[in-house]
């Protein structure tokens, strides 16, 4: 996909910040640290649209990009970082839940899992509640770079198994760093905007 323009455009923690543009939206969930803000740096080959941080648990907003002015990247604060108190979980948990239960413009969930390791707890939890939602979702798993070419599928279907996915959900492998991944994603998303007409 040509990008003309991409931006971010808000950051925000309730709906009366969501934007209002109508655009639709594909939303990027995962652990701390996965990857989510790099891979979208990635998708849209801009470097430090989405900031990175070294530090799990950065990304405390949902951020809403826009890209070409048609649609929004929406890049969720991870899940599962130990050091953040329980009331700022319990609090950031709850306006995520509302936003991905209540936005009706939101066109695809993708859902970030690390290539490298067997799907944890709260990735497991979240993949029951994000594919219950009845929203068109993919995996994805990242950082493909770290794991040897002929052994990604490998790692690809333990994610699946960890997961319990059904064969209808998609899983891709993607890699920021070398780009890996990112016309299949791409091509993905586009397809779930055209049945989104």
């Amino acid at each position: 996909m040509k990008i003309i323009s991409a931006k971010c455009t808000m950051s925000a923690v309730g709906p009366a910040q969501y934007p209002d543009t109508g655009y639709p939206e594909i939303v990027f969930a995962g652990r701390s640290n996965v990857g989510k803000s790099s891979l979208i740096n990635s998708l849209c080959s801009k470097h430090g649209l989405a900031r990175i941080s070294g530090q799990p648990g950065k990304t405390q907003t949902i951020n809403f990009f826009s890209i070409n002015e048609q649609m929004y990247l929406v890049d969720l604060p991870g899940y599962g970082y130990a050091e953040r108190s329980k009331g700022q979980r319990r609090e950031w948990g709850e306006f995520i839940t509302n936003y991905l239960r209540d936005r009706e413009r939101l066109a695809l969930i993708v859902h970030l899992i690390d290539l490298r390791h067997e799907p944890m707890d709260n990735d497991k939890e979240a993949s029951e509640w994000l594919a219950g939602l009845g929203i068109p979702y993919v995996i994805v798993g990242t950082k493909a770079d770290k794991i040897a070419r002929g052994k990604r599928q490998a790692h690809i279907a333990a994610i699946r198994k960890g997961l319990g996915l059904t064969a209808d959900v998609p899983a891709l492998v993607y890699s920021s760093e070398t780009g890996e991944g990112r016309d299949d994603l791409w091509r993905h998303v586009r397809g779930m905007l055209a049945l989104k007409k």
